[in-house]
């Protein structure tokens, strides 16, 4: 009951500065018609409870899933399947993520379908779901994150000079719309899992920075959709 109370919290503390600063401007700059002002009001009671319910599922779900998951793949002594599993979850995740589908029904409307949506998913989970596969054998080598967050940006800003100008901008607000509130509480706590159990590793040290590493993928993913479109 204590956790709900807190959640509900969160979301009205979150949610009301917005609405406060709507009502401002309704009385002093914009002045909506009435009923597009009882649109938005309906909006955010929606929104309120989506998020009051979403954060529950989280906690309560996609969390401790996550966490034994990843604790549990050390135990089947295969490191490679740390890796797959990695590569998969880290795919279906973003192909869930609703970011994700937001930004690419905007480039699939504003390509004139040039870019359709299905492409864009697909693309920005494949480059998600390599750099998780890529994040767990860093946590199983104890390769230094630095080393895979220059290589990754490195290379980024070398395809950006191949690819045509409009897909830059697209390619690092892909990275963006994958630290959504689907992809980063399964694949944090898949990470903080794997690292737990693994001897000598420190899970704060090697369970965090997955995130970062995912968010580079889908912008590999969309420079490299671009030199081929271009």
């Amino acid at each position: 009951m204590q956790s709900i109370k807190d959640t509900v919290k969160e979301v009205v503390y979150a949610i009301l500065p917005l609405s406060l600063v709507v009502i401002l401007l309704q009385v002093t700059v914009i002045g909506m018609p009435l009923g597009m002002l009882v649109q938005f009001f309906a909006g955010v009671v929606m929104v309120s409870l989506g998020l009051i319910l979403f954060l529950l599922g989280v906690n309560i779900g996609l969390l401790p899933i996550g966490e034994m998951i990843g604790a549990s793949l050390p135990n089947i002594g295969k490191p490679g399947w740390i890796v797959v599993v990695g590569f998969l979850l880290g795919f279906v995740v973003t192909v869930a993520e609703p970011d994700v589908r937001v930004l690419a029904t905007q480039v699939d409307l504003v390509s004139g379908g040039l870019i359709s949506s299905n492409v864009l998913i697909y693309t920005v989970a494949l480059g998600v779901a390599i750099f998780v596969g890529l994040a767990m054998l860093r946590i199983l080598l104890n390769i230094p994150i630095t080393y895979l967050l220059v290589g990754g940006y490195g290379t980024a800003f070398v395809l950006a000079s191949f690819t045509p100008p409009q897909f830059v901008p697209i390619s690092f607000d892909a990275g963006g719309v994958t630290t959504g509130p689907m992809t980063v509480p399964f694949i944090l706590a898949l990470g903080v899992g794997v690292a737990s159990v693994l001897g000598g590793k420190s899970a704060s040290a090697d369970g965090f920075g997955l995130v970062a590493l995912a968010s580079i993928g889908p912008i590999l993913g969309v420079l490299i959709l671009g030199v081929i479109f271009g």
